[in-house]
């Protein structure tokens, strides 16, 4: 178990090697942090981690399962939001990206998060859930298990989130943490924000496609 200087690891923590906990991050009161799981710098978790990543400057406060997933930076998760990472029938899980649904082969597969997600309290993701950067998630019910960038919504009502709204938001998060936005970080957000709108697109009419018909 490495401990990164400037990290706060409250009572009645569990951690299991080989395990990380990244400098200046927070290991919240009764959380359980199993074997394999790497929380990146600047992070605060709580609940039940197996097997996961936090790349940094992410929070997971709240209880609630995170297992076998990748959390990008600056996501932040609301109470109770869990991912499956085990199908029922513990056959293999299949991961659904643009065009493509692929089988990984692999019994435990959990979400995979980019940057600059929000996720709603007591939110379910399943297995193989993939959910692209900038986007905010909530509501009941299991989402789709692929999301695109820059989506805004829950069950099967999507928008597309407004990108003055996002970097104003972003730019609060990161300097609660002061950290700066570049000109040239939010030049890259634009151009990640541009090329993903037909992703989008394509997402919002195959939602059209697949509403009952009344």
């Amino acid at each position: 178990i490495v401990i990164f200087d400037g990290a706060k690891i409250q009572p009645n923590v569990y951690i299991q090697g080989p395990a990380i906990i990244g400098k200046n991050s927070l290991v919240k009161a009764s959380a359980r942090i199993y074997e394999g799981s790497t929380i990146g710098p600047v992070c605060k978790v709580a609940g039940e981690i197996e097997e996961s990543i936090f790349i940094g400057y992410s929070n997971k406060q709240h209880h609630g399962f995170l297992g076998h997933a990748y959390v990008g930076e600056w996501v932040n998760m609301g109470a109770g939001t869990t991912n499956s990472d085990l199908k029922n029938n513990y056959s293999t899980v299949k991961v659904t990206l643009p065009h493509r649904t692929f089988d990984t082969g692999l019994m435990f597969v959990g979400s995979f998060i980019g940057d600059h997600v929000k996720i709603g309290i007591q939110s379910m993701l399943n297995t193989g859930t993939v959910i692209g950067m900038g986007t905010n998630l909530f509501g009941t019910g299991f989402p789709p298990k692929f999301i695109p960038s820059f989506v805004w919504g829950g069950g099967n009502s999507f928008t597309e989130h407004r990108f003055d709204k996002f970097l104003e938001t972003a730019r609060q998060v990161m300097g609660r943490r002061k950290v700066q936005m570049t000109p040239f970080y939010e030049f890259m957000l634009r151009i990640v924000f541009e090329n993903t709108r037909p992703t989008r697109e394509e997402f919002f009419k195959s939602l059209v496609n697949t509403q009952p018909r009344k």
